[in-house]
């Protein structure tokens, strides 16, 4: 408070001096006090510091146009099954594994649309032998996704500890089951194998 002003800059410039030292001579193996950013948060910041040009009008542009082509990028490889540009749900050899698997076989619950279609046109007819017969039918389809399921579950589980062990599995298996919901031809990324093929 009562020291002169030249004093404190001395110990201003001193400290400065101290602590360009301490980052010269930081050992670079050592922690660097802050924990390593999530590859998202850093991939966002990257391309922040790319696309900022200062115009809010040619950055907006600018990443609707860079959205555009990763979308597109996108589409092709969920058509072709390029890894590279899958959304992050379907990347990697355990979903790929999934899909092949899934893709490779006939399952009942991917009939279940085009069934309850039937099911539902038949519940709608006046006569009640035949909406008996609709609900007889969806029962029977009921059961037999839920007998399929839990056989497709226990086999990709068994498949998938057999093929990598050491892989993080965590919910794949979910991952399969619902691929098996959807009609085959309507499945995206596109099945890469023909029916009765070994994955």
């Amino acid at each position: 408070m009562f020291g002169s002003r030249s004093s404190k800059e001395e110990k201003d410039a001193a400290t400065d001096k101290v602590s360009a030292d301490l980052s010269q001579s930081r050992d670079p193996q050592a922690p660097k006090g802050r924990p390593t950013p999530k590859r998202a948060v850093a991939q966002s910041q990257r391309k922040a510091v790319v696309a900022s040009t200062g115009n809010r009008k040619e950055d907006a542009k600018r990443a609707r146009e860079r959205r555009r082509v990763e979308m597109t990028k996108q589409r092709e490889a969920l058509a072709n099954g390029d890894e590279r540009y899958l959304p992050n749900r379907d990347k990697g050899p355990v979903r790929r594994y999934v899909r092949d698997f899934v893709d490779s076989r006939f399952s009942v619950a991917e009939m279940f649309l085009p069934l309850a279609v039937i099911i539902l046109v038949l519940s709608m007819v006046r006569v009640p032998s035949i909406q008996n017969i609709a609900l007889l039918l969806w029962l029977g389809v009921i059961a037999l996704i839920i007998v399929d399921s839990i056989g497709m579950f226990i086999r990709l589980r068994k498949a998938l500890n057999q093929r990598f062990p050491d892989e993080p599995k965590r919910g794949a298996v979910a991952y399969g089951l619902m691929r098996t919901l959807q009609m085959r031809r309507l499945r995206l990324p596109k099945p890469q194998v023909k029916r009765g093929e070994r994955p």
